[in-house]
């Protein structure tokens, strides 16, 4: 039988003789004639307060080895507590040093430390409450992002790491290959001179991918709603706030959704993956509120208690130019709209999330529906308090001529995308879907202002430590 978690001894029902607790010490303070340590295994944000006890052993020798950082074994009874705010606390009887530290130079001690130097010891952050806190938040999510998707009915598939397609249409692609770079003279070349990726690995050129949307397209015209969670990658040097190289993004597809569907779907699965966070994670979640974001309860209460407002493009557009005054990139029709704009329309104009749809097809990607107008298409952005933009989607373009016109408009090598465009020719049916980005829900629920600090191993522009 494994050993309780701290966890589990916090939320005992009685007091226990002969437990065992692991961990590692947070702090340690001494009496005349005891000594108190604070023990946590990352279990939860609360430590288990250990006393020891000369009647219970000689722990002098050892004493000054039970420091900040260090790891422990130990074992006593699990007694109640005079001391307001905890239920029980652990009178030590034997310990166990498993790794010590050095006081002096451990980077984590008690008083507050900055995000900025965190970062440079991210295999340690793990060890602070925050982070700690952030990492139970983020397994949280997870979990109810797939109890969602399996509730309503959806399959979870895996789309390729590896792939050939640009589904962006943006360029913005790692390039991948099995080509020894070390050894430049060695790389096969075409007779223009460039490298001739038909003798590499897959006998192309291929990237990392930037979305699995095109694969799970194909995955739901045939098994009708989707979903895949997994890894994503943009090669662009944005060094902002809530760009990552590296990030986890969210992506259903469903046959037969159109727009409206499509949006509803977001607005519904926002709102449940977050009440799941408040729910099961308050102690974490109360540490964000306290010491992150004062607002944010109250700016997750407004995402989980009101309807989304439905805001056409056309009609944003109207809010915002006469607010031009107060934004760098002034507004007009055409523009696609910024992070300014869209916090603007949130957080001052509605005071709740929007939706934002029908955007102009010059700012849009190739493969969303072409509306009636032949100016726009049926592509939307759910956009939230802090973050701006939280879910780009929108029904994909199924009629086959339409698309190829979108495609050769584009400069796009059609041949390249046969496969495609064989799902508008062979029982092709109205479908739609959306990306959310993990990382940036994270940033929503938490409150966390920096994307750097809602992953445990950020991969940003100049930084791929650890």
């Amino acid at each position: 039988m494994p050993l309780p978690s701290i966890k589990e001894l916090l939320n005992a029902s009685a007091p226990a003789a002969g437990v065992t607790a692991r961990g590692w010490i947070k702090t340690r303070r001494d009496s005349k004639t005891h000594s108190f340590a604070e023990l946590n295994d990352g279990s939860c944000r609360a430590n288990l307060q250990v006393i020891f006890s000369p009647e219970n052993g000689n722990f002098a020798a050892l004493l000054p080895q039970l420091v900040t950082g260090a790891s422990v074994e130990i074992k006593g009874d699990l007694v109640a507590s005079p001391a307001a705010g905890q239920k029980f606390e652990l009178a030590a009887r034997e310990v166990k040093l498993h790794g010590g530290c050095d006081p002096e130079s451990y980077p984590i001690q008690k008083k507050r430390t900055s995000d900025e130097f965190l970062r440079t010891v991210a295999h340690l952050r793990p060890r602070t409450n925050k982070y700690a806190a952030m990492l139970r938040i983020r397994a949280e999510l997870a979990y109810a992002v797939h109890s969602y998707f399996r509730n309503n009915g959806f399959t979870y598939v895996h789309t390729p790491i590896f792939t050939a397609s640009d589904a962006e249409g943006a360029g913005q692609m790692f390039s991948a290959t099995a080509f020894d770079l070390t050894k430049l003279a060695g790389i096969p070349k075409t007779e223009a001179g460039e490298i001739d990726f038909s003798k590499d690995l897959f006998g192309k050129k291929v990237g990392l991918t930037v979305s699995g949307q095109m694969e799970g397209e194909a995955l739901a015209l045939g098994l009708g709603k989707i979903y895949t969670f997994g890894p994503t990658f943009r090669a662009e040097n944005s060094n902002t706030y809530r760009h990552c190289a590296e990030f986890w993004q969210i992506e259903p597809e469903m046959a037969f959704y159109e727009l409206a569907d499509d949006m509803e779907l977001a607005e519904d699965f926002i709102k449940s993956i977050t009440r799941a966070v408040l729910e099961n994670c308050p102690a974490d979640m109360e540490l964000f509120a306290k010491f992150v974001e004062p607002a944010l309860m109250g700016n997750l209460q407004n995402i989980t208690g009101n309807k989304f407002e439905r805001l056409q493009y056309s009609d944003a557009v109207k809010i915002l130019e006469p607010e031009n005054a107060r934004f760098e990139l002034k507004v007009k029709w055409g523009v696609d709209l910024a992070s300014e704009h869209e916090r603007f329309l949130v957080e001052q104009h509605f005071k709740k999330p929007v939706i934002l749809y029908n955007k102009p097809k010059e700012v849009a990607s190739f493969y969303m529906k072409l509306n009636d107008d032949g100016r726009t298409v049926r592509g939307m952005d759910v956009l939230v308090p802090r973050i701006g933009e939280l879910v780009g989607g929108s029904e994909r373009e199924n009629r086959l001529d339409v698309l190829e016109g979108r495609m050769r408009d584009l400069k796009m090598k059609v041949d390249d995308y046969q496969w495609f465009l064989d799902l508008r020719r062979f029982g092709s049916v109205p479908h739609s879907g959306f990306g959310l980005g993990f990382e940036r829900m994270m940033m929503l629920v938490t409150g966390i202002s920096n994307i750097r600090d809602v992953t445990a191993f950020p991969r940003v522009p100049g930084y791929a430590e650890f």
